[in-house]
């Protein structure tokens, strides 16, 4: 390892910071995660909160057991990127921390700082924002969603003190990351374009800010959102001077070390998966792919919640579909963002709310393995009992609807919910698998809605491309093959993908740190050339549904597009009789 050149990946996920300790040909020397704090309101479930200080002490131990695990000296370390959720995260001019939470402290500096993407307090704001039939709507599939960071702030602007609001910075949370590394707030175009109303080719809209209530940020030329009109870098591209003495002294690295621009975490984990090559049946494929192949290519960040990514040359519009966004990670191209709020989520709140969810952890504990082997030895043992070829037709007369944390994509709606049609008074480990076999079918579903409103706006998607902790998930796979009709490729590991991409995103940033700006094309070849050198190879999952089971996943997908029409209808007739 002597001499070798490394290159740190910081991904800040929902619940985690991590790092990894990657070389040039894209291997894994070390990784540390470590957890942090989401706050949350017992009496509003709305309100996911988190602190920068805690995040950024999370990365500091992460690193240092990095360094401290794998010998490797803090001067071989050329280059870190960050990705991190599309939070909010609030700061005065000076950098501090300002709280977030209502209440006495709002405003004020403490650190509760971070308005975690999950968090819908803002829903009167988006809904104000969505009235306006402003340009920026075009770029965020005609909704802008509650998620995103301009509701959050006007939602802080209209709660907060005048003269404190006056004094906050804001950032999406991986500008802030890039921001307290190296003191320049020099913000990223994949944060700005993507989560903060900053529209392709004309920047800032001022008539917009004004007509929500938000002038104030114009007369201040958006100093506190941190960039002039066009002042954005694209996606790993060198931050300011590289590390600050203070920050280097809190990661244990050499002052200067190149900082490349962040990225949201979804964008890191398409980064790190799309210019994979595949081994199917055992060989590895020999065909390298070209930046050109990547517009078929959507990659999938699957945990908590999904994201769902493709890059296009031309910018495709699509209603209920965030984008199109030019530049966030290739100059010159294009890209759209779709997503379901609550996958990972969901599983989990359909297990651990069943009655039957203690008895597994005990079957589980009882038999040495993971509660996901015991269901789906249980799916195994039902549909053998049953005499069915498939849990498709075991499951052919119940049907979940599983949007109950609201639609992202691509319905763009918050208050769509779940639905169950077809239950039992079952109560049992046999209804608990079912209940779990149904969820994951539903959320494959919601994702062939996706994909097939991408393609019919104008994509050409002919692959998915996992990450994620659901990647691991082989039963969630498998039914994604098969509803969508197209080929899966999961991760060398399954939760390394978003890491590795913001390792790249380090990488890039030492290539080029002091060098003059690349042109268009050499940007997107040099950074592709990177993703292709260090991404491991994937496993391809092909769809291998019976001709039996393609039809009852029609007639499945059928009725949960049906069920949207429903529920919106049933609303519009509640909401009739309630004048």
């Amino acid at each position: 390892m002597s001499g070798e050149s490394y290159y740190l990946g910081i991904d800040v996920g929902t619940g985690s910071a991590r790092a990894s300790l990657v070389s040039a040909r894209g291997e894994v020397i070390a990784s540390s995660t470590v957890e942090t704090i989401t706050y949350r309101d017992p009496e509003d479930h709305r309100i996911f909160e988190q602190s920068t200080n805690n995040i950024w002490a999370g990365i500091s131990s992460a690193i240092k057991t990095c360094l401290s695990e794998s010998q490797i000296p803090s001067s071989a370390v050329k280059g870190l990127g960050f990705d991190a959720t599309c939070s909010l995260a609030v700061s005065d001019l000076q950098g501090e921390p300002v709280q977030v939470t209502k209440g006495a402290g709002l405003g004020k500096n403490g650190d509760r700082n971070v308005i975690l993407w999950a968090d819908h307090r803002a829903e009167k704001e988006a809904d104000l924002i969505n009235s306006t039939g402003s340009v920026v709507l075009d770029y965020v599939g005609g909704t802008m969603s509650l998620e995103m960071e301009v509701p959050k702030v006007l939602w802080l602007k209209n709660h907060m003190p005048a003269e404190l609001f006056s004094r906050c910075q804001f950032f999406d949370l991986p500008d802030f990351l890039t921001y307290r590394a190296t003191t320049d707030s020099t913000r990223s175009c994949c944060s700005v374009t993507c989560k903060c109303s900053f529209v392709p080719n004309s920047g800032w809209q001022d008539d917009f800010f004004e007509k929500i209530g938000l002038g104030e940020l114009v007369k201040g030329e958006y100093k506190q959102m941190g960039a002039a009109k066009q002042n954005v870098l694209t996606a790993g591209m060198p931050v300011g001077n590289g590390l600050s003495k203070k920050a280097a002294e809190e990661l244990g690295l050499v002052q200067g070390t190149p900082v490349g621009s962040g990225v949201i975490d979804a964008y890191a984990g398409w980064l790190g998966t799309v210019a994979a090559r595949f081994t199917e049946n055992g060989k590895l494929s020999d065909i390298v792919p070209s930046i050109e192949e990547s517009r078929h290519r959507l990659a999938a960040v699957a945990g908590t919640s999904t994201c769902h990514l493709v890059q296009s040359p031309e910018g495709v519009f699509v209603n209920g579909v965030w984008g199109p966004y030019k530049d966030p990670l290739f100059r010159g191209w294009w890209m759209n963002e779709g997503g379901q709020s609550s996958t990972g989520q969901l599983i989990d709140f359909m297990l651990t709310t069943h009655p039957a969810y203690p008895k597994l952890l005990e079957q589980g504990k009882a038999q040495g393995k993971n509660i996901f082997v015991v269901l789906q030895d249980l799916l195994d043992k039902l549909r053998e009992e049953e005499k069915v070829a498939s849990f498709t037709e075991m499951m052919k007369d119940v049907h979940l609807y599983p949007d109950f944390h609201g639609n992202r994509s691509p319905i763009a709606d918050p208050r769509m919910r779940g639905s169950i049609v077809g239950l039992a008074l079952d109560s049992t480990l046999n209804d608990l698998a079912r209940k779990y076999y149904l969820t994951l079918e539903a959320i494959a579903l919601q994702t062939r809605h996706i994909v097939d409103e991408l393609n019919a706006k104008g994509h050409t998607i002919t692959a998915v491309y996992m990450s994620g902790g659901q990647a691991k998930n082989l039963l969630l796979m498998q039914l994604f093959a098969d509803t969508c009709g197209m080929p899966v490729v999961l991760p060398f590991e399954h939760s390394g993908a978003v890491v590795l991409g913001a390792a790249m995103l380090g990488r890039f940033a030492a290539q080029t740190q002091g060098k003059a700006v690349l042109g268009e094309k050499e940007q997107g070849e040099a950074l592709w050339g990177i993703m292709v050198e260090m991404t491991p190879q994937g496993t391809l999952v092909a769809p291998a549904a019976s001709p039996k089971e393609k039809k009852l996943l029609e007639a499945k997908y059928k009725i949960f597009r049906e069920s949207i029409e429903i529920q919106k209808r049933w609303r519009r007739e509640m909401e009739e009789a309630s004048k």
